[in-house]
């Protein structure tokens, strides 16, 4: 089974930059598309970018759009979401989810398998 593992979240201030890592063993990412989601407090789980299997097209939501940034490295079997200028209102848990579909989705059903999760806090 496809584990996955979350790493790279932590408290950072308004305008700044984390960059969260996705790590698998066992199996090979390129192989699945990638969903990164994210859940506030009393909110679900949204949808928030993805990169599509096999070198295929990335996807973000228009509240990230510009600001965050994601990116396999084959070679170390890893998906990156880069985020820079956060704001407090990305605070949330981060999760990364993998789908075998061949195209991105921001549904939460398409993807069978997720990390634990990693809290990000934007706060001064």
């Amino acid at each position: 089974q496809l584990q996955l593992v979350e790493s790279g979240g932590g408290l950072v201030q308004p305008g700044g930059s984390l960059r969260l890592s996705c790590a698998a063993s066992r199996f090979t990412l390129d192989y699945f598309t990638i969903g990164w989601f994210r859940q506030a407090p009393g909110k679900e789980r949204e949808g928030i970018s993805c990169i599509s299997k096999s070198g295929g097209p990335t996807n973000y939501v228009d509240s990230v759009k510009g600001r965050f940034t994601v990116s396999r490295d084959n070679a170390k079997n890893t998906v990156y979401l880069q985020m820079n200028s956060l704001k407090p209102e990305d605070t949330a848990v981060y999760y990364c989810a993998a789908s075998t579909n061949h195209y991105c989705s921001g549904h939460v059903s398409v993807y069978a398998y997720w990390g634990q999760g990693t809290q990000v806090t934007v706060s001064s």
